[in-house]
C-alpha cells in the first residue's frame, strides 16, 4: 500500500469515528421535533462511511494524476479546510446542541466540498464525479438541519429544551 492510500484511509476512518463520537444521539436529540422525512438514526454511519471512502479515493486518484508540487499542495489544502468543517458540524449540533449554529456553519462546509470538485476534477474527473454524493448528502442534510431549526424555536434561540 502506497503513502497516499495510507494518508487517505487513515484520515477517512480517524473522521469516522470522530464524527460518531461527537454524535451523541440521547434524549435531547430524540426529543427534537424532526420532518416526518428524516432518516432513521442508523441510516446516518453506513451513508457517512460510504461518502467519506468515496471522497477518499476522490484524493487517491486526484494525488496519483498530480504532476508538480503546486498540484499537491492544492490537494492537501483543500481537503485540509474540508476535513476542518465537516469535523465542527457533529459537535456544534450535537455536543452544544445549537442546530442553529451547525446550520451556520453549512454553507462553508458545502462551499468546501464544491472547492474539492473543482479543485481536482482537473486533475481527474472521476475524483470529482466520486465526490458529487457528498455535496447531494450535505445538501439534504443543510435542509434537514434548516428544518430541525425551524420547527423548534426554543433550541434555535438558545434553549437547550426542544420546544
Amino acid at each position: 500500500m502506497n503513502l497516499p492510500i495510507i494518508v487517505a484511509v487513515s484520515v477517512t476512518l480517524l473522521l469516522l469515528v470522530a464524527g460518531g463520537l461527537t454524535t451523541n444521539v440521547g434524549l435531547w436529540y430524540r426529543q427534537l421535533n424532526k420532518p416526518p422525512w428524516n432518516p432513521p438514526d442508523w441510516a446516518f454511519g453506513p451513508a457517512w462511511t460510504l461518502i467519506l471512502s468515496l471522497a477518499a479515493w476522490a484524493g487517491v486518484l486526484a494525488w496519483s494524476h498530480a504532476t508538480d508540487a503546486s498540484e499537491y499542495w492544492r490537494i492537501i489544502g483543500l481537503f485540509t479546510a474540508n476535513v476542518a468543517l465537516h469535523a465542527l458540524w457533529s459537535p456544534l449540533f450535537f455536543n452544544l446542541q445549537r442546530p442553529d449554529w451547525a446550520l451556520i456553519e453549512v454553507p462553508f462546509l458545502w462551499a468546501s466540498i464544491l472547492a474539492l470538485i473543482l479543485g481536482l476534477a482537473p486533475l481527474s474527473p472521476m475524483a470529482g464525479l466520486l465526490l458529487a454524493p457528498y455535496l447531494l448528502w450535505v445538501s439534504f442534510a443543510a435542509f434537514l438541519n434548516f428544518t430541525i431549526v425551524r420547527l423548534n424555536p426554543r433550541v434555535r434561540s438558545g434553549d437547550r429544551k426542544p420546544a
